[in-house]
């Protein structure tokens, strides 16, 4: 519990500080306002001429894939703490790994949560036709926690796999390549059947169905698989990711944890030195 405590109050820091930092306000601010462009793009066309406004489709599925980028955030700053020694450190200290991951996940879960908002409220009034009864937000709170409890340890992993913050680019561009095919910009009834099986294995699809169906009229699962919402397949399915996502993170952190040590540190960091030389 002691860990837990700590944990709490770093990652509670660790947010307060994301928005003083300039380059971290940026980065709060950049992607919503980039999705904010696209959803004003999209905002007045439509499907396949089914009257539905890909604004209106869109709106909620990027909720859903910026809960999903969680794992991206989680393994940058896992990359990032291993090269300047902030894991080394926390590894030295009584309880100071558990503290550490209960802080990653505090100010990770809590920056994203910002970030949600930020695109939430302007996206409120770019796009018309939701459902924003009471009903319709309980879902869409349910669908965010499971979907951070199935991305966010595996962030945790790819940060233990990957050695250094170069090597971040092979996790960010197979996930923006599942962004492109799940359905987030475009109806997933669109793409070949064999895409959208690929699509619906990863959690970014089903957090952007799960997020449609709260939110979207029921006349719009019209253009989804199945013409259904299919939320017990949701749950299903971002269950398995968090099973398997909290067995696999404690084994891999532990393995990463006891193979870091000073002269590993000293090594990344003189390495660094000499890609700015």
């Amino acid at each position: 519990m002691n860990g837990v405590r700590v944990g709490w109050a770093r990652g509670l820091i660790e947010l307060r500080q994301s928005f003083t930092n300039g380059a971290d306000l940026l980065g709060h601010f950049l992607w919503p306002g980039l999705m904010l462009v696209a959803l004003f793009f999209l905002r007045d066309r439509e499907f396949a001429g089914t009257g539905f406004a890909l604004g209106t489709l869109a709106l909620p599925s990027i909720l859903g894939m910026n809960a999903a980028m969680g794992m991206v955030s989680m393994s940058q700053h896992l990359t990032a703490d291993r090269e300047d020694g902030t894991l080394l450190r926390a590894k030295a200290t009584p309880d100071g790994m558990r503290g550490y991951l209960v802080g990653k996940v505090v100010s990770v879960a809590g920056g994203l949560i910002a970030d949600l908002a930020i695109l939430l409220i302007p996206g409120l009034l770019l796009v018309d036709g939701l459902d924003l009864a009471p009903a319709s937000w309980l879902t869409v709170l349910w669908v965010l926690v499971l979907g951070l409890v199935a991305t966010l340890p595996l962030g945790a992993i790819l940060g233990s796999v990957f050695p250094s913050a170069r090597a971040q680019g092979l996790v960010q561009l197979p996930v923006l390549g599942l962004i492109a095919i799940s359905g987030i910009f475009y109806p997933v009834t669109a793409l070949p059947d064999w895409v959208q099986w690929i699509a619906q294995l990863s959690p970014i699809y089903w957090l952007g169905l799960g997020t449609r169906s709260a939110l979207l009229p029921d006349a719009m699962v019209a253009v989804e698989i199945g013409a259904a919402w299919r939320q017990a397949e949701t749950v299903a399915v971002l269950g398995v990711w968090a099973v398997l996502g909290l067995l696999i993170a404690p084994l891999v952190l532990r393995r990463m944890a006891r193979r870091e040590s000073g002269s590993s540190v000293a090594t990344r960091r003189d390495r660094a030195l000499q890609r700015v030389g």
